[in-house]
């Protein structure tokens, strides 16, 4: 087995692991096991746990950052794209394997002792604020509005897993709908 194929294989189980039972219940010898990838090769290619705990979460601030993108209606308004996010978030709520936020969830469990999730955690939130910056400056709304949509977005991701429904991604659109309406409105700038 090549190195891509391995590496893909250890984060897919990985990944699928730490979503069903948390990161610090899950072992490497269980995520060899999943993968299918000899211990050998998974230490060559993630020398330490946190290296894998590292990597999976990256991929999975990927995979957001190109779901939301994907989700957006090329044709959509600025505002209207701003919207596509919490349809794509109640999208994500309904796939079957949804246990939460991958990082939300990480962040919570190791936060305050690993440095590197804290860091890819943050970096991801700072990432999704930014996209809502984006969307908003080109609707003409206030530079605040994107600070309290990335809050709403988290909220529903996080209330989402805990509740097990897509139910908060569909309210989270409505008071966004309800803050973008009550915004003093500026020149809209272009979008880049």
């Amino acid at each position: 087995m090549d190195a891509g194929t391995a590496e893909a294989r250890l984060l897919d189980a990985a990944g699928a692991l730490f979503n069903a039972r948390g990161v610090q219940a899950v072992g490497m010898d269980a995520i060899r096991t999943a993968s299918g990838v000899s211990l050998k090769r998974l230490y060559q290619l993630f020398p330490s746990k946190d290296d894998l705990v590292s990597a999976v979460l990256t991929s999975r601030s990927q995979a957001v950052a190109e779901g939301i993108a994907a989700h957006a209606r090329p044709d959509a308004t600025p505002s209207e794209r701003i919207l596509d996010v919490f349809d794509y978030l109640e999208e994500w709520f309904t796939t079957p394997d949804f246990r939460g936020c991958a990082l939300i969830n990480s962040y919570g469990e190791l936060g305050g002792v690993s440095h590197a999730v804290a860091t890819i955690v943050r970096s991801h939130t700072q990432a999704l604020t930014a996209h809502f910056a984006t969307l908003v400056a080109a609707a003409g709304g206030p530079p605040p509005l994107a600070d309290q949509l990335a809050l709403l977005a988290n909220g529903a991701m996080a209330t989402a897993g805990i509740l097990g429904t897509p139910e908060p991604a569909r309210q989270a659109r409505t008071a966004a709908e309800a803050l973008m309406a009550a915004a003093p409105t500026q020149a809209p700038r272009a979008a880049t």
